[in-house]
């Protein structure tokens, strides 16, 4: 994995990426949180839908591209546009296949992990270097972009997987992913290969950014900071054209010269053994904890037919149903295989009584912890039954756009929570 000063044949290029500094690690993480925060509002606010929301940010991707290969150098705007819509578009290609699809998160964690895998063995095989430093021809570029494309998608799938599969939440998902961060720039100091340890904390650190704008966007009676997604995202979008500006004034993250190149090249040395060994370790410790997780969460999740709760004038069976004594005889009424699913129920028809009222903001208000407490009871709920999961997490959806649409629809935001209501037994 070291850098080689003998290029492609094709025609070389001044750097077309920035050096690595402290800039680029917090714009990278604030990159990740906007960009998030972007597909949410176009996927709820704007009812585009996550298809439509892919192919817009795809589009728009592909216009980013086409201008950052044309350049000639690297330029601060023009590179961390293409990096936060490289965000967006990844984080939404893990998400169409797990909710359009239905490919489970441990499946598209693992698919992604193999991609980005392949593409530094590829590129390695082509360019003899994986080096961030030398990225001076537009194969290496291809290369360079494709990589963080998978980033973003294995990032997103494993974040997602620890949060929200494994019911870890985002809070304590930020806290593990932020350790891990630390303990491999820590490594770095004391001579972990330099390209290995940039892809490692470049993955690790979409989780961290998604956990960091949940943490300071959700309401403090869910332990956040109550901030809200807009004034959270328009800090962070601040905060990026502030840094990205100051950058493009000094040029301070300009890669200099070639004998910078060569610099690194000492640093970058032993990179094959230190993978080996490292991919080796993140496995064995990410599979006992995934199997352990698992083992608890399961140990954990009653049987449906224990999960009855008692109701007054109604009888429960062990099969699951209630025998509910009504005039002229007794009526059975088939219980949900998730179980007690009353809190979302009240929830929800808090939410609509809201509406009855002519009370928008209330209900928008309410809604929000539908979204938290339904996250929050993934991992518990899922296990039960996935397809009844499924069938109410998409409803759930639907209420969401409804409520949070820019120009809301009374009768539609009542017809989905209706609806919701129907599948809460």
């Amino acid at each position: 994995m070291t850098s080689q000063h003998a290029l492609a044949p094709s025609r070389q290029l001044l750097s077309k990426v920035p050096e690595v500094t402290i800039y680029f690690w917090i714009i990278k993480v604030l990159c990740t949180t906007v960009g998030e925060s972007a597909a949410d509002f176009l996927n709820v606010n704007l009812n585009f839908g996550l298809t439509g929301v892919s192919v817009v940010t795809g589009a728009l991707l592909v216009v980013a591209l086409v201008f950052q290969f044309r350049a000639v150098r690297y330029m601060p705007g023009r590179y961390w546009l293409t990096v936060a819509l490289v965000s967006v578009f990844g984080t939404l290609v893990t998400d169409n296949l797990t909710d359009n699809v239905g490919l489970p998160l441990e499946a598209s964690t693992l698919i992604f992990g193999v991609l980005l895998a392949l593409t530094f063995l590829v590129w390695y095989q082509t360019e003899r270097s994986l080096s961030i430093h030398s990225i001076l021809t537009r194969r290496r570029e291809a290369f360079y972009w494709l990589a963080i494309l998978f980033t973003f998608a294995l990032g997103t799938a494993t974040g997602d997987l620890m949060a929200e599969v494994l019911g870890l939440g985002y809070l304590v998902t930020g806290i593990i992913v932020a350790s891990m961060v630390a303990i491999t720039a820590v490594a770095w100091r004391f001579g972990l290969n330099s390209v290995l340890a940039f892809w490692v904390i470049y993955i690790l650190t979409r989780p961290l950014g998604a956990s960091i704008g949940d943490f300071l966007s959700q309401p403090l009676s869910q332990g956040g900071l109550g901030l809200g997604a807009t004034v959270t995202s328009l800090i962070f979008v601040v905060g990026i054209l502030g840094i990205v500006t100051y950058l493009a004034v000094t040029k301070a993250d300009v890669i200099p010269s070639d004998a910078a190149i060569d610099r690194h090249a000492a640093s970058e040395r032993g990179g094959l053994w230190q993978t080996v060994a490292v991919v080796a370790l993140v496995l064995i410790a990410g599979g006992a904890g995934y199997s352990v997780r698992k083992s608890s969460l399961q140990a954990d999740t009653p049987e449906p037919a224990a999960a009855v709760r008692s109701v007054p004038g109604v009888s429960q069976t062990g099969s699951g149903t209630a025998l509910q004594s009504v005039p002229g005889g007794i009526q059975t009424a088939q219980l949900s295989p998730l179980g007690d699913l009353s809190s979302f129920r009240i929830i929800t028809q808090d939410t609509l009584n809201f509406l009855n009222g002519g009370d928008q903001s209330g209900a928008t208000a309410r809604v929000d912890d539908l979204e938290t407490g339904w996250d929050n009871a993934e991992a518990r709920l899922k296990p039960k039954d996935k397809a009844a999961w499924t069938e109410i997490d998409g409803k759930i959806d639907t209420v969401l756009r409804a409520l949070r649409a820019t120009s809301p629809n009374s009768n539609s935001e009542k017809t989905a929570l209706t609806a919701l209501l129907a599948s809460l037994r």
